[in-house]
């Protein structure tokens, strides 16, 4: 089953500023915690990433782009995510997580 989230980091998030002076970039932990965020959206219950097997950032984001990510479950606690921007492959890979119980922090 297919899960989509869209989001769009602004010009105004807090690591744009710096990152780069004159042409500002999304960096990539920002797009993977919105990556995380999607797969807990999906999920619905309390998980911990445990491992990220393959992670490729193919192209940059720039601020104000809409980032469509798309999540595929690939075994029940491993997901592949792409992330684009139209038709343009951003960033690919896979994550793996572990359910825990109710209250539990994730280690993000």
């Amino acid at each position: 089953m297919t899960y989509e989230r869209i989001v769009t980091i602004g010009t105004d998030h807090p690591s744009v500023a710096g990152h780069f002076p004159g042409h500002p970039v999304v960096p990539g932990v920002v797009m993977l915690g919105e990556i995380m965020e999607a797969v807990r959206q999906r999920v619905r219950s309390n998980i911990v990433f445990v491992a990220m097997p393959t992670a490729k950032f193919l192209s940059p984001l720039t601020p104000g782009e809409t980032l469509v990510i798309l999540l595929e479950q690939d075994a029940e606690e491993s997901v592949h995510f792409t992330c684009q921007v139209g038709s343009r492959l951003v960033a690919k890979g896979c994550l793996h997580y572990r359910h825990t119980s109710h209250g539990a922090e994730d280690s993000q």
